[in-house]
């Protein structure tokens, strides 16, 4: 089991900066094949944009995506973890604030992202949300694989 936030993160960060798209965000995720991306202005984190804010706060009001912000739509300031933070303070954090993710950040710039699902395999490896995070989206019936 792992104690450290580096050891269950993913290293590195996919961002974009407060004036792109949601469209080319969301071409973003799709490309990287993730739901989340980081806004960020030079190496500070703005904030977190997920497909679920795209959706719910622009397209669902009928916003066009061209048009709007990945700035105006992200959730700002979001909670951040330090990498050399231990991994049952991710845990609190995820609990305490209800998120699924959280930057982690060391000297004030992104270094990777944790998730529900990271926190799952490292320390519950047996459970259902473990099993469906090593699985990968393209391992769901009906999912066409990539290629």
């Amino acid at each position: 089991m792992a104690d450290l936030v580096r050891e269950v993160m993913t290293p590195g960060v996919v961002a974009v900066r407060p004036d792109a798209s949601l469209v080319e965000a969301a071409q973003l995720m799709r490309a990287q094949d993730i739901g989340d991306v980081l806004v960020a202005g030079g190496r500070e984190v703005i904030g977190v944009l997920t497909d679920r804010d795209i959706t719910l706060r622009a397209v669902a009001d009928g916003a066009d995506p061209l048009t709007v912000s990945a700035g105006a739509v992200c959730t700002p300031h979001p909670v951040v973890i330090g990498p050399d933070d231990d991994v049952s303070a991710a845990v609190e954090l995820m609990r305490r604030h209800a998120v699924r993710r959280l930057p982690v950040v060391e000297d004030g710039h992104a270094v990777g992202m944790v998730s529900l699902g990271d926190l799952a395999v490292s320390q519950d490896p047996a459970s259902a949300l473990a099993d469906v995070s090593r699985a990968g989206p393209h391992s769901r019936p009906g999912t066409p694989p990539a290629g």
